[in-house]
């Protein structure tokens, strides 16, 4: 199968596979997801319906308290005289509590008056509660009379009754109490319509029994009902509150994703017919092309045809670029190149060495100060010290004496283990870039050099941990707000490290040998834009002693040298150029003159994802 079929097979396997996926993702997902809206909105709206009926309770509770708060009562419930209820219990006050049952009990239970009344006709109701003497014994606030006062619901022969109870009580709140009031109100379909309205939704009032789950969810194509139960006093079940709620969500889900199925399929027909002819016309005859004139190459060998394919995208490049590299395959057929490996070994072995020694030299200073530290501590007077003191022998001023010379020198000796410990650190850290950079140069023996992404900042950092401290001490290296600004950038970092180490101590060469005894390195960086390629340009710049416009070449030169032979072999600035030669890259030095400074430029390639890293940083 050639690759236009395999494209082309592939096309509809992805088109066939996101259509899958799409009616997958509506059964299993979206319309689920309506659903769960629907379900949601129906149990938000059982919880209003809950608040509403524990709000009409309130308010029944309310008023029994504000009857139970009142000092006839309170005295009714001591004297009995009927007086009070003639005057106070008639049918105007009972339409004015808009109740079904107002009772008054003692402290005992004894029924002390009851009514109940409809309040449509006036007529009795003559429900049960209303007709007893005696609260049964275990009707809930027959025990206590004081505390546990909570409204509930009762079921009676005429329907629920909402039942709000409070404590008859002395006008002011206070007690002993003398029993309670009891306020009931029959649960009507007006209160339920009522209920349903504050909680805005369309409530129906269901029986219970004792196999009645306390919460059902029933959904049918147009409907979401959920019903709630509720207990009486007693924890039984009396009724359930049924909330209807219409399934509009899903009917105009349904509908939505109806419309979004079929633009989706009309726009996968469009977009695979418009792929099929584009990818046929940019890609697929245009690389059919080129493999054929590669195969064709490979069968004969012959070196002289050229494809001359007339494009300016990708393939066009392509095109050209094969024409041109078997233009240069046939030019090296006669030419022979014979690098010598020894040759090649000795150079890197030359730089590998030169960059050791700038690294072992501040590990050499660091062990001399060490030793020095070290020989002038006080550890022989401190043993003398301590044995003429554990001998026993001294006077006690004596003894005074060598104590306090004890203290000191244990705060000398514990400065010069800190001091000992700091610079056996930083040695360890310098013995770990030197073995670094020993692994670094002999994967480069083998392998390209590993590209990384840093920040230039960090990277200049870097560089002047591993310049001896007699360098740092004479240059402060100044990073300029460019560097932070281009943020991250993918080069060879350990190459350009050692660069940079090299380019530092020079620039400390060049102050001192100005006759200066500080100065000051800039670094900046720009990435520069050419025809076809990207470069990082970095600009090291000195105040030291210059380069003379003679010497601005040279300094490159193996074995040129404007220091003293003893100490320089002209190796450092020759390798720069080597290891960024190697990188695709290239250095150049500039400067006004003798006494006026210098500086180096550099420039190292990068990609198009080197720019697009350096400018999201």
């Amino acid at each position: 199968m050639n690759i236009r079929l395999k494209v082309i097979a592939l096309i509809g396997a992805i088109f066939a596979i996101l259509a899958w996926a799409e009616v997958l993702v509506e059964r299993r997902v979206v319309m689920p997801s309506f659903a769960q809206l629907e379900q949601a909105d129906a149990r938000t709206a059982m919880r209003r319906v809950n608040y509403a009926l524990e709000r009409t309770l309130h308010e029944l509770a309310m008023l029994a308290a504000d009857w139970g708060n009142w000092a006839e009562l309170y005295r009714f419930a001591a004297d009995h005289n009927p007086e009070f209820v003639g005057t106070n219990v008639s049918d105007f006050a009972i339409r004015q509590l808009n109740a079904n049952a107002l009772l008054i009990v003692d402290q005992d239970g004894h029924v002390l008056h009851a009514r109940d009344m409809d309040l449509q006709t006036g007529e009795p109701l003559h429900l049960e509660l209303t007709s007893l003497s005696t609260l049964p014994a275990d009707f809930p606030w027959r025990p206590d009379v004081r505390t546990n006062l909570v409204p509930g619901l009762l079921r009676t022969k005429s329907g629920i009754l909402l039942l709000a109870p409070a404590s008859v009580l002395n006008g002011k709140g206070q007690g002993p109490p003398r029993g309670i009031v009891l306020i009931g109100r029959l649960l009507t379909p007006e209160i339920v319509r009522d209920i349903g309205a504050q909680a805005q939704v369309d409530l129906r009032l269901l029986p219970a029994d004792a196999n009645t789950p306390l919460d059902e969810l029933i959904e049918d194509e147009s409907t979401t009902r959920i019903a709630d139960a509720f207990s009486d006093l007693y924890g039984r079940p009396v009724m359930r509150l049924q909330v209807n709620v219409p399934r509009s969500i899903t009917a105009s889900g349904k509908i939505a994703v109806g419309y979004a199925s079929l633009c989706l399929l009309a726009a996968a027909i469009i977009v695979l017919l418009l792929l099929g002819v584009v990818l046929n016309r940019t890609i697929l005859r245009p690389l059919a092309l080129v493999t054929r004139h590669a195969v064709a190459l490979g069968e004969d060998r012959d070196l002289t045809t050229r494809l001359n394919l007339r494009r300016r995208d990708e393939f066009g490049v392509l095109a050209r670029e094969l024409d041109r590299m078997v233009e240069r395959v046939a030019d090296s057929r006669t030419q022979l190149v014979d690098q010598s490996f020894e040759a090649g070994f000795a150079e890197l072995a030359r730089g590998v060495l030169h960059n050791i020694g700038n690294a072992m030299t501040p590990i050499g200073v660091r062990l001399a100060t060490l030793t020095e530290r070290l020989r002038s501590a006080p550890a022989e007077d401190t043993d003398q010290a301590v044995a003429e003191l554990q001998a026993g022998k001294a006077e006690p001023q004596r003894a005074a004496d060598l104590e306090e010379f004890l203290r000191l020198a244990a705060q000398e000796l514990a400065g010069t283990v800190r001091a000992a410990r700091d610079d056996i650190a930083l040695m360890t850290r310098q013995t770990g870039i030197i073995q670094t950079a020993l692994n670094e140069q002999l994967r480069a023996t083998r392998h390209d050099h590993v590209i990384e992404a840093v920040r230039l900042n960090e990277l200049v950092a870097q560089s002047l941990e591993i310049v001896p401290d007699v360098c740092r001490r004479r240059l402060t290296v100044a990073t300029d707000e460019s560097l932070r600004r281009l943020g991250v950038v993918r080069v060879a970092r350990t190459v350009l490290r050692l660069i940079l180490q090299n380019l530092i101590i020079n620039a400390a060469d060049a102050v001192r040998d100005a006759g200066k005894d500080k100065g000051t390195l800039r670094v900046s960086a720009e990435i520069v834009h050419e025809a076809d390629r990207r470069q990082l340009h970095l600009q090291c710049i000195d105040d030291g002693v210059g380069i003379a416009a003679e010497n601005l070449e040279r300094v490159f030169e193996k074995g040129f040298t404007t220091k003293s032979p003893e100490t320089n072999h002209g190796i450092g600035l020759h390798w720069c150029a080597n290891a960024i030669g190697a990188l695709g890259g290239q250095i150049w030095a500039a400067s006004d003159g003798p006494g006026r400074g210098a500086a180096l430029h550099l420039l190292v390639p990068l990609t198009a994802r080197d720019i697009a890293l350096a400018g999201a940083t």
